[in-house]
């Protein structure tokens, strides 16, 4: 993230994550016995986060969207999963050994999605952004510049959004909440107490900010606050501004 795109490092920390993992079971079991397991983990689980982490160590619910056995080889198993933020990839190594009964610990793990950016999707080094800078900064070339410093707005593509009128967008970007008469219109997924992004017609992102309707009560409405701003993207006067103090 660089410059304003560094307010939206908070809708990473609540996005789904994709991992490709490397686990190492204590000793082999069946490819079969394997994906039943892998099918137990799937969807709402459990789980208390390691020893060594960040967070509290209670119990907390979450959620697996998906896990994919890619291959086994002996004891070493390889795995996609994709899951809900905050969940604790070894601790799911350490409990799938436990299910197993025969114990098991992961060995390596590679993050390939958070959110809307994915690892082979538009994603490039920081010796790919050294060299695109040098190209710049030497030769006046920004191709390479473009193609690797992309819009915030892309990394917003999975995030519930509202659309407002264009009178809407100042108002918003010095601080007010968005008022349902200031909505074009707005994805179904938009529910009441969630975050979401405020975009113009143009598809730039103006805000975040929380539903305090779900969309089906957003679009029966005529008066009243869809939603409340948290944190304004756009600079003030990027619109013109067409409210009264």
């Amino acid at each position: 993230m660089l410059g304003d795109a560094t307010k939206i490092v908070r809708v990473f920390l609540l996005a789904g994550k994709e991992y490709v993992c490397l686990m190492q079971l204590h000793s082999e079991v069946p490819e079969p016995i394997l994906r039943s397991i892998f099918e137990e983990f799937t969807g709402e689980i459990y789980q208390k986060p390691p020893l060594r982490s960040s967070v509290r160590r209670e119990v907390r619910r979450r959620r697996i969207y998906r896990f994919v056995l890619l291959e086994v080889d002996a004891k070493h198993v390889l795995f996609r999963v994709a899951c809900e933020a905050g969940t604790y990839i070894r601790k799911i190594c350490f409990d799938i050994g436990e299910a197993l009964g025969c114990g098991a610990h992961m060995r390596e793990l590679r993050r390939t999605r958070s959110g809307a950016l994915v690892e082979d999707k538009g994603m490039y080094t920081l010796y790919d952004l050294l060299n695109a800078h040098t190209a710049f900064k030497e030769d006046g070339d920004e191709e390479m510049l473009r193609k690797v410093v992309r819009p915030m707005e892309e990394a917003l593509e999975l995030m519930p959004k509202i659309y407002v009128k264009d009178s809407a967008v100042d108002a918003i970007c010095h601080g007010a909440d968005l008022a349902i008469p200031g909505v074009v219109k707005l994805n179904t997924d938009v529910k009441s107490g969630e975050p979401i992004a405020i975009f113009t017609l143009k598809d730039e992102v103006v805000a975040l900010a929380n539903a305090l309707l779900p969309a089906e009560k957003i679009m029966e409405q005529e008066k009243g606050v869809a939603a409340k701003t948290v944190r304004v993207m756009m600079p003030a006067g990027t619109y013109p501004k067409s409210w009264r103090s």
